[in-house]
């Protein structure tokens, strides 16, 4: 599908995706409902080629967007989307009006941040929160509505616009899909992203590239669970404040340690959250049976996403009421989805007709399933 060039069509807002826990790549706001990351052609091939069985464990593919930087007199970063070709306006008012986003990322204002949300460390690793500071600013100069922002989501927002200043000129376009923002229908989104399978590298890893994580599988708990945690973070009602986990501190976990990490992704305080957990589980075994039927299908270095709103709780607690199923048959909102294909393999893969080619399901990322499923049936047995 052929992009825009800049300035035809329609700009759309984009601005960091602030519930962004884990992984390296920036992920942007499209519209309430979708997100933009940058388009690779393996991962492109996978949503376009996804099994039927698969879509509602995947984020809803939406298209492709370009996008294009642009630097103001005060250099301050300014990114542009203008959608493609063919792709409806999702969006919405008046086409005639430019959004503009103004990233106005000063070394000063982005180590402020980080410095409030990880007291003492400048590299993000463990125990992070964040809190409602804005860092953000519309056209006009106002800061808009005050939120919270998890402080990993802004380090590769950051780190992304660098690499795109610095590597190309303000006219080249970039391609991104347009995908489901799987958290939208969440007031306090509590996200577990986690690593699955016991082999994270592609098969078009540099050789160096491939001993690198074949190492970081070997010494974190994706060689003993097939699965290891990527980024947490969990809404706290007492203090209005998501507590976040890094990647630096999933590594590090051993199996118990990722038990009481899981425990803690689930509980308020040293309460468990018991509700969470029958939806989770059944959630979980439904794509278990779903991956077990998907022959030559390898998702190396691919993700799994927990997901809960934490706005029950806080419901609760503002009326002193005790945890209730009544409210729906899914009050919190749970689900679970996969995300991030850009090295997953498949037979008929289009982006890489040569690609090795795999007999069977994918057994690592099958392991994983069973070790967390066993870990939340023994939570929830109280063990």
């Amino acid at each position: 599908m052929v992009g825009q060039s800049p300035g035809e069509g329609r700009a759309v807002l984009l601005q960091p995706f602030v519930h962004q826990v884990g992984g390296h790549t920036s992920m942007l706001t499209y519209d309430e409902h979708t997100i933009c990351k940058p388009l690779v052609s393996q991962e492109l091939s996978f949503y376009e080629s996804l099994p039927l069985a698969m879509r509602q464990f995947t984020p809803q593919y939406k298209g492709i967007v370009s996008v294009h930087l642009k630097k103001d007199s005060l250099g301050n970063l300014t990114l542009i989307a203008s959608p493609s070709l063919g792709q409806p306006d999702s969006a919405g008012g008046d086409p005639a009006v430019t959004l503009w986003h103004k990233c106005k990322w000063s070394h000063t204002q982005v180590t402020r941040s980080f410095k409030d949300s990880c007291p003492g460390k400048m590299l993000l690793r463990t125990d992070l929160q964040y809190h409602t500071d804005s860092l953000l600013e519309d056209a006009n100069g106002k800061q808009a509505e005050r939120k919270s922002y998890n402080p990993w989501g802004l380090h590769c927002h950051r780190q992304h616009l660098n690499r795109m200043s610095s590597k190309h000129n303000e006219n080249k376009l970039h391609q991104f899909l347009l995908l489901e923002n799987v958290v939208s229908k969440c007031s306090y989104p509590c996200i577990l992203d986690l690593k699955m399978g016991t082999r994270q590298h592609g098969d078009d890893a540099s050789e160096e590239k491939k001993a690198r994580h074949i190492k970081k599988c070997e010494q974190s708990t994706s060689a003993s669970l097939g699965v290891r945690i990527c980024g947490m973070q969990v809404y706290q009602a007492d203090t209005g404040h998501f507590l976040c986990k890094d990647k630096y501190f999933g590594r590090k976990l051993s199996p118990e340690g990722f038990r009481q990490t899981l425990r803690q992704f689930l509980s308020i305080g040293n309460q468990l959250r018991t509700e969470l957990l029958e939806p989770i589980i059944l959630r979980l075994k439904a794509l278990l049976a779903v991956i077990r039927k998907q022959s030559s299908y390898r998702f190396y270095s691919s993700s799994l996403l927990i997901i809960y709103d934490g706005q029950e709780h806080k419901e609760n607690t503002d009326h002193h009421l005790p945890f209730s199923k009544t409210h729906g048959t899914n009050p919190s909102r749970v689900d679970v989805r996969m995300i991030d294909f850009a090295h997953t393999t498949f037979k008929g893969s289009k982006s890489n007709p040569n690609s090795t080619l795999y007999d069977g399901p994918d057994h690592g990322y099958i392991f994983g399933l069973e070790n967390l499923i066993k870990i939340l049936q023994s939570l929830s047995e109280g063990k």
